[in-house]
């Protein structure tokens, strides 16, 4: 018995002349919160495809929950989230969702227990409305997507693979989403998702793979991701907001690598060798009144931006969900 749920051993997918995935490995512990990050066309779902034998790697090796993943017995016990989201619009939900438990197996006398348990988890039937008689046309972008996350979960899989599913979802639907990843992990179930919003990330995973044109950036988990960054990170907040001067300050690459301003406070990156007494006496010399001055671990994106640049964002990357 393996306590991975998924590993990939050195695979690699070209398109032509394009590198989609470049020999990616990592290995996701079972009963785990994953995140694949990365931004917009990095080989996020290029790889999540190839993990699921949609698409076969040009070389290298993928094992899920300790077989290889063209067993087909073992897709069975996935649930995978697409990010081109297709549900049947003229179809009620109901039968939809009849559907896909059927597809997976789901024994006919339960399924539709299974199935009133999610409406109303995720409040898609409530004692005002049972939008489960609706048609998937009648619904919001967000209540479809609920749909089928519900379809991705009815036969209630060991691994769980959902491809950016936050997006396009307000902060109540992305709260049910979270809610329930949190559920699904304290469940002993194993959580893989791919997104481009760092924030969600940093707040559901265990542990994360950096990925960006292709490539591994980095991996492993969280904290110990974060611990390894620390150090030359210091968030800054100023009464009255930053000056011309401050900014001139902050602009010094003797002094600062990079600084990202979050509104509030101002997230500083310091130059290799430079001391952060000197960054505060410099400030402190502009007028500014400090209100916040706190070495702190750095954020996933910034971590991103530390080891990519911000180049590797260009396509799309967030730091904010």
């Amino acid at each position: 018995m393996t306590d991975l749920a998924l590993e990939i051993r050195g695979v690699s997918k070209r398109y032509a002349a394009h590198v989609a995935v470049e020999s990616l490995s990592l290995a996701v512990p079972k009963g785990t919160v994953y995140g694949l990050l990365g931004p917009n066309g990095a080989g996020k779902t290029t790889t999540i495809r190839m993990i699921l034998n949609i698409i076969a790697p040009d070389t290298g090796a993928i094992t899920l929950l300790g077989r290889p993943n063209t067993d087909a017995a073992v897709l069975d016990r996935l649930g995978y989230l697409p990010e081109e989201r297709g549900l049947y619009k003229k179809m009620a939900v109901r039968d939809v969702l009849r559907f896909l438990g059927e597809l997976k197996g789901v024994p006919r006398g339960e399924l539709d227990h299974r199935i009133d348990g999610w409406l109303e988890r995720m409040s898609l039937r409530t004692a005002e409305k049972d939008w489960s008689k609706q048609k998937v046309e009648e619904l919001s972008r967000g209540m479809q997507q609920k749909v089928q996350f519900i379809g991705t979960l009815l036969h209630d899989p060991e691994l769980v693979i959902l491809d950016e599913p936050f997006s396009g979802l307000d902060p109540i639907n992305a709260q049910a989403l979270k809610d329930t990843v949190v559920e699904l992990r304290q469940r002993g179930k194993t959580v893989i998702f791919s997104t481009h919003l760092m924030d969600n990330a940093e707040r559901l995973c265990d542990a994360v793979c950096i990925i960006a044109k292709g490539q591994k950036v980095l991996d492993g988990a969280v904290a110990a991701v974060k611990a390894e960054n620390a150090g030359r990170t210091v968030a800054l907040g100023l009464e009255g907001g930053m000056s011309p001067a401050v900014h001139a300050v902050l602009g010094d690459r003797a002094l600062v690598a990079r600084a990202d301003d979050h509104n509030r406070f101002v997230e500083v990156e310091l130059a290799a060798g430079a001391d952060p007494q000197q960054l505060l006496q410099r400030v402190l010399a502009t007028g500014a009144r400090i209100e916040r001055f706190e070495r702190v671990q750095p954020s996933l994106h910034q971590i991103f931006l530390q080891r990519v640049g911000a180049t590797g964002v260009e396509e799309g990357m967030s730091g904010h969900g």
